[in-house]
């Protein structure tokens, strides 16, 4: 599948898990059929663009089979539940997969927004172009 892979959806209220967990995420549909795995990716609020840690794929950790889009936005708190976002998946960070523990998901959802942020900071100028409607390709 060719990078970026671009969703846009309306953000619902979830289960609270990832506030819980210490990572409150943007949650919308999946409305096309996406690699699952954790993404590093932009996400477009209102025309302004945001670093994200991005999960597509099952909570299985905690026993779930349905298939989400969760956003965890760097450096960002603000209510947009019933917002309209896009979100681009821009580098795949590794793989989806489950979790011997709660412990062992928060360790690694935080390497993720750690590896998230590496990204953005060695590929500095991708946001501006992303932003700007460029391709990868």
């Amino acid at each position: 599948m060719k990078i970026p892979i671009e969703i846009t959806g309306v953000v619902k209220k979830g289960k609270g898990r990832g506030k819980e967990l210490g990572f409150p995420t943007a949650n919308i549909l999946l409305n096309r059929t996406v690699p699952e795995g954790v993404y590093a990716s932009i996400v477009t609020i209102d025309n302004h663009s945001y670093q994200a840690a991005s999960f597509v794929g099952r909570a299985e950790t905690f026993g779930e089979n349905e298939l989400r889009l969760e956003n965890y936005i760097l450096d960002f708190n603000r209510d947009i539940y019933d917002t309209e976002i896009t979100v681009k998946l821009i580098e795949k960070l590794r793989e989806s997969k489950k979790f011997p523990s709660i412990q062992s998901l928060i360790t690694a959802i935080g390497e993720d927004v750690s590896r998230t942020a590496e990204f953005f900071r060695k590929t500095s100028g991708l946001l501006s172009a992303l932003q700007h409607g460029m391709s990868l390709s």
